[in-house]
């Protein structure tokens, strides 16, 4: 079960990621939420500092999942890796909505405690890849060290394009499965592609 201050958060992902901020009310948020306008002053206080909620809520997610990952000792640096790139993956999947209005944001923030709390997370999961990188690399596991900050973007940004550009390619394939069988299959193979090139770039050899 979802709290009542989840379920207005949600509601309120959908419209932001739809109509912008500034092009969705409180009222609007109140309707798809089906509570009274009146609980988003009492969880949130305003429009913007439930959006600054959102953000910190899903990015928060993400924190999490990293900071398991890299504490681990049951699986080495590429299985690291990979289990990032799997969870980052199926977020940018079933979060669609909130990943919408990110790439908004990073185009267009006007919020410093936005831009600030952007900044930070993405700090966080670059100095999560150095830390494997090096270990990777002391290890004799990765036998290439590219730079950090381009490895992040290699990850994020051929995972946000390709989120984007679904749609387009599903037409380009001519592929008439429905929206959920094709959902799998693209997903699916976006991963694998994301792990090819960074098998390269890391130079790591599975049967080594």
């Amino acid at each position: 079960m979802i709290s009542k201050e989840e379920n207005i958060l949600f509601a309120a992902e959908i419209l932001f990621a739809e109509k912008g901020f500034e092009g969705t009310s409180t009222r609007e948020i109140a309707k798809a939420a089906n509570v009274n306008i009146s609980m988003i002053s009492y969880y949130f206080g305003s429009k913007e500092k439930l959006y600054e909620k959102l953000v910190e809520y899903r990015m928060n997610e993400g924190q999490f999942f990293s900071k398991d990952i890299i504490e681990r000792t049951d699986i080495n640096e590429w299985e690291k890796v990979e289990k990032i790139v799997d969870q980052f993956a199926g977020k940018v999947r079933h979060h669609k909505c909130f990943y919408r209005i990110m790439q908004r944001e990073q185009l267009h923030a006007e919020n410093p405690h936005i831009i600030e709390f952007l900044k930070q997370t993405k700090m966080g999961f670059i100095s999560m890849y150095s830390k494997i990188l090096e270990s990777g690399l002391q290890k004799g596991i990765f036998t290439k060290n590219p730079p950090i900050y381009l490895l992040h973007s290699t990850v994020s940004g051929t995972l946000f394009y390709a989120s984007n550009a679904k749609e387009m390619y599903k037409e380009f394939l001519n592929d008439t499965d429905d929206e959920e069988v094709f959902d799998e299959k693209y997903y699916t193979e976006l991963n694998k592609h994301i792990k090819y090139l960074l098998k390269d770039l890391l130079g790591y050899e599975e049967n080594k």
